[in-house]
């Protein structure tokens, strides 16, 4: 038997759907590829946008084409949302919710097709152990450490689809990070939904404060042999303290790259947005940070046309943008989503609009994020080595600084592909088309 996996969204799902391949070997299945023909398809859904939940309403009946025998699950957010609805209008044979996903093997293997488990987690505080032991296709791997979310923003879903947010047991991050590292995994991404609240749930090892168990973890899982680096997830700007800050300081393989997210740059949209900071906490944050790692890269998410936002409070968030100098911005139109009270709000912005500031706001990032990368051009710095690449010019090493700044340097060696995984000095030398180049030095 064959299985073959799809994944939508962020990087938990990317984390949640390896947990569960690894279910499925254990079970003897071989894993497919999702373009061929196989006979199970699992498909990790995402409700963060209509967007999202539309392609994920799409991938079940694109399964069936490529065989018409094969068990379609559907798990995820857009299945915790849209269960009974998937069941009766896509070709889906099994649907899953988010704290059921350890169950799916063993539901696939009992063939009951029309099967729907999805239990209400609006307030469940239950944290569903699943456990990974390699991150397929990559070099670095993603370690969940949280699920779930308190905070509760008028535009988003996840709080209801995801539940309350609780933490992963202490014991089993560090013995998951202890288990990559064996095999051969150098940097360890730290993930979750809000990563901000993980608490250490033995009381005896909890420190009292915003973000001390995080930086405990960091401290815990740097005496791990083998891994180099520790980069951590979407932070929340009101956890971070000067003593946090000084505390990621003193680990030595912490990546100093902190995508603090925003989602707009004005305080009146912030608070319709029911966003628990203002643009000055959120300036005072940043320079906290930059005081302590002054060449630290800063990125964000940031929403376009939130309903209401003029073009006046729009300006006030390119202009945050540019004062902030983010090195990289993630940037969504404003994505209207059914119970949430963003969606009864009046003053909704055309598609137009929301999608015509987005490509404003992109702009923007891209000049900020030419003008903190070629601050790298002559400095000599490492890339964890991903992938080999050819362009028209030649082929390439591709990696990442610590900072999390992409460059290409000449695949110079007979082969190349043997430096994947391995941590290179370089030195950027230029910026073309958008990308670092450099040199060994």
């Amino acid at each position: 038997m064959k299985a073959a996996f799809h994944t939508l969204g962020c990087k938990t799902n990317a984390y949640e759907t390896q947990a569960v391949k690894e279910q499925f070997l254990k079970a003897g299945y071989e894993i497919g590829d999702f373009s061929e023909s196989c006979d199970v398809y699992v498909i990790n859904t995402c409700a963060v946008t209509k967007e999202a939940a539309r392609k994920s309403r799409q991938m079940a009946g694109r399964c069936k084409r490529k065989n018409p025998d094969a068990f379609v699950v559907v798990t995820g957010c857009y299945a915790q949302e849209a269960g009974e609805e998937l069941l009766s209008e896509t070709m889906a044979d099994l649907v899953v919710g988010n704290s059921e996903k350890s169950r799916i093997v063993s539901l696939v293997q009992e063939n009951l097709p029309g099967g729907l488990y999805v239990r209400d987690l609006r307030n469940s505080r239950d944290y569903e152990t699943q456990e990974i032991s390699e991150q397929e296709g990559h070099v670095r791997a993603y370690v969940k450490i949280q699920d779930g979310c308190d905070r509760f923003c008028t535009y988003c879903l996840i709080p209801y689809l995801r539940g309350r947010s609780r933490s992963r047991g202490y014991a089993q991050i560090l013995k998951e990070c202890q288990r990559l590292a064996s095999a051969g995994y150098q940097e360890i991404v730290l993930t979750g939904i809000d990563i901000s609240s993980f608490r250490i749930t033995d009381p005896e090892e909890s420190l009292p404060g915003p973000g001390r168990d995080l930086a405990r973890l960091i401290s815990q899982i740097e005496r791990i042999g083998g891994i180099r680096r520790i980069r951590l997830g979407s932070l929340e700007a009101g956890i971070i303290s000067e003593e946090l800050i000084q505390s990621l300081k003193e680990a030595e393989k912490f990546c100093p790259q902190f995508h603090l997210s925003l989602q707009s740059g004005c305080d009146s949209v912030l608070r319709r947005m029911n966003r628990h900071y203002t643009t000055k906490e959120y300036e005072q944050t940043v320079g906290k940070i930059r005081e302590i790692f002054p060449e630290a890269a800063v990125t964000t998410d940031i929403i376009t046309g939130f309903p209401g936002e003029s073009e006046e409070e729009f300006a006030e968030t390119v202009a945050f943008a540019e004062r902030i100098g983010f090195s990289r911005l993630h940037v969504f139109p404003y994505s209207r989503r059914e119970g949430t009270r963003a969606d009864r709000m009046p003053d909704q912005l055309s598609k137009a609009v929301k999608e015509d500031r987005a490509a404003r706001l992109i702009a923007v990032g891209e000049v900020l994020r030419k003008r903190y990368e070629t601050r790298l051009i002559g400095k000599k710095c490492e890339i964890l080595a991903e992938e080999c690449i050819c362009r028209d010019e030649g082929c390439f090493i591709a990696g990442y600084t610590p900072e999390y700044v992409r460059v290409l340097i000449p695949a110079e060696q007979e082969h190349p592909e043997r430096l994947v995984n391995q941590i290179l000095e370089v030195i950027p030398t230029d910026y073309r088309d958008g990308t670092l180049f450099g040199r060994k030095p």
